[in-house]
């Protein structure tokens, strides 16, 4: 009983995860939503504003302009990692009981 136990918890944690992710990765054969559609246009219009600005002199700004503009860059980059990357985030505390729970089990 003990031997068939750890195999069948494996097969059922795979079970819980693998559709998730694999449905999270299809396309729906070309059809892009709306809001996809919206977030494109966005990170497009981000991307040529980074573009714009390297394109700048920044000799002739004030060291408060370029301040301004480095903080602007680093925003929209910070925004455009997340959305490129977005992914799922697990608490520590949550972290913490998975662990636990996992050495009562085994």
């Amino acid at each position: 009983m003990k031997n068939l136990f750890k195999p069948a918890l494996l097969v059922l944690m795979m079970m819980v995860t693998l559709p998730s992710v694999s449905s999270a990765s299809s396309n729906h054969r070309g059809k892009t939503n709306p809001i996809e559609k919206i977030d494109l246009e966005a990170s497009q219009k981000m991307v040529d504003r980074l573009k714009e600005i390297n394109a700048m002199d920044t000799k002739s700004l004030t060291r408060s302009e370029k301040r301004e503009l480095r903080h602007e860059v680093k925003s929209i980059q910070r925004e455009l990692h997340t959305k490129d990357h977005g992914g799922v985030y697990i608490s520590v505390g949550a972290a913490i009981i998975i662990v636990l729970l996992l050495i009562l089990i085994f």
